[in-house]
């Protein structure tokens, strides 16, 4: 698990130490958090992952699977619904649920690097040179079936919440 420093946001109780998990089958992510008074709970949120199945080739827009974690958390304090086309805001809020919105990338973003050589981290397999993130999605409509493109898409609201528990380095397992 990470380690997790003190937050600038009071309102927030944060973790000492925290890891995800992400079960494609179920469609749903897990944050597993264990608090500085002892107690632990675990927070569960409803993805989209890819709607090309599983798998780590570069240009397949499937999931990866296996051990990650976040390299990069982006979008801190920009508006719920922000819109990010590669990794800057456009100054533009989605439309949420509008007729061919696509796979737009919204509100946060925290970029997973693999972890596992051969399996999603090296030469035409890597999960980071695929830029696959954790983000917001202006599909929320399909937030709990396969619809993105690699990603793993959350509510925008759900996002905002996970990134304010997590830190760069916080383990990201994605499973089957």
């Amino acid at each position: 698990m990470n380690k997790t420093p003190k937050h600038a946001n009071p309102c927030v109780t944060l973790p000492i130490e925290s890891k995800i998990e992400v079960d494609i089958s179920e469609q749903k992510l897990y944050l597993f958090c264990r608090y500085e008074d002892g107690n632990e709970e675990v927070k569960i949120y409803p993805v989209s992952t890819s709607k090309y199945g599983i798998g780590s080739e570069a240009g397949s827009n499937k999931t990866p699977l296996g051990l990650h974690h976040i390299k990069n958390k982006i979008g801190d304090g920009a508006p719920q619904g922000m819109i990010f086309k590669a990794r800057q805001s456009t100054k533009r809020v989605a439309e949420m649920n509008a007729v061919g919105a696509g796979d737009l990338v919204t509100t946060r973003i925290m970029w997973l690097k693999g972890l596992e050589p051969g399996q999603n981290s090296g030469r035409g397999i890597d999960s980071y040179r695929r830029y696959i993130y954790i983000h917001g999605t202006a599909e929320e409509n399909k937030i709990g079936q396969p619809a993105s493109h690699g990603c793993v898409r959350m509510y925008n609201s759900d996002v905002i919440d996970l990134f304010e528990r997590v830190t760069e380095g916080t383990e990201v397992y994605i499973k089957k």
